[in-house]
């Protein structure tokens, strides 16, 4: 067992690395609110059992599934919605479009499209294979593109 100063920074180091990325994963998942909810859980219960999270191949990505697990009391996310008298930066129809999306679709839009992660990242951190992480993101496109009445470049 390492002394508890070390874990500390190992944690501390942990953090800095990964919790802007967690935080903005869940938020694909759940809303702003939401997301940041299930960031603090999954980093308390990784703060908890550090000894043994630590020595996952993936911890980043275990401690995404527990902030899933946390918020699984709730089951609709909640996007902010853009004011309807100020000039919208993204398509006003933008937010209940990526609510209507399957819960993957919606990661990997938001994640890839959204927030620029690579492909390969959203997967690892996700738990899927690449090839399917680009099946939920082609079905969550065309089904925003339809939604929103926006044709595909050619």
């Amino acid at each position: 067992m390492r002394p508890e100063s070390s874990q500390h920074r190992d944690f501390e180091a942990f953090v800095e690395e990964h919790e802007a990325r967690l935080r903005i994963a869940l938020s694909a998942v759940f809303g702003q609110d939401r997301g940041r909810d299930a960031a603090a859980e999954a980093l308390a219960y990784g703060w908890e059992h550090w000894e043994r999270v630590s020595t996952m191949d993936n911890p980043a990505g275990y401690l995404y599934r527990v902030g899933r697990s946390s918020q699984r009391r709730r089951r609709e996310p909640h996007f902010i919605p853009v004011e309807e008298d100020a000039t919208p930066i993204v398509e006003p129809e933008l937010p209940a479009a990526l609510a209507a999306l399957s819960e993957e679709q919606r990661i990997a839009v938001v994640m890839v499209h959204g927030y620029g992660w690579a492909r390969r990242e959203v997967a690892a951190l996700t738990g899927v294979a690449v090839s399917t992480l680009d099946t939920h993101l082609a079905r969550g496109l065309g089904k925003l593109r339809s939604v929103l009445g926006v044709q595909s470049r050619a």
